[in-house]
């Protein structure tokens, strides 16, 4: 994760603003958390000190996790298909709808 660039100039401060979580709202409050942690200690000793807010912020922006999940999820619901425990038209649980 890099949160600075390696070499400063007026091109990288005026462009390091377009690269950012704040408009896309999801990750927002907690880029902003990793950014205030590491504002607080500095860069090198933030990224000891801040890693577990800088791992929850990759996990929020990437997804890996979540990705990974729901292939779990998916490949286990095929194994039920395959071997029996579900049919193919129950594979999926129907989503009730509120009557909108």
């Amino acid at each position: 994760m890099s949160l600075s660039p390696y070499f400063r100039s007026p091109f990288t401060d005026l462009t390091g603003s377009l690269i950012s979580h704040q408009w896309y709202g999801r990750c927002a409050d907690m880029e902003l958390k990793v950014l205030d942690c590491l504002e607080a200690y500095g860069v090198d000793k933030g990224r000891r000190k801040c890693e577990d807010l800088i791992a929850d912020f990759q996990e929020c922006a990437g997804r890996k996790i979540r990705d990974k999940r729901v292939i779990e999820m998916r490949e286990e619901r095929e194994r039920q298909c395959k071997d029996g425990e579900r049919t193919k038209e129950n594979s999926y649980i129907p989503v009730k709808t509120h009557g909108y």
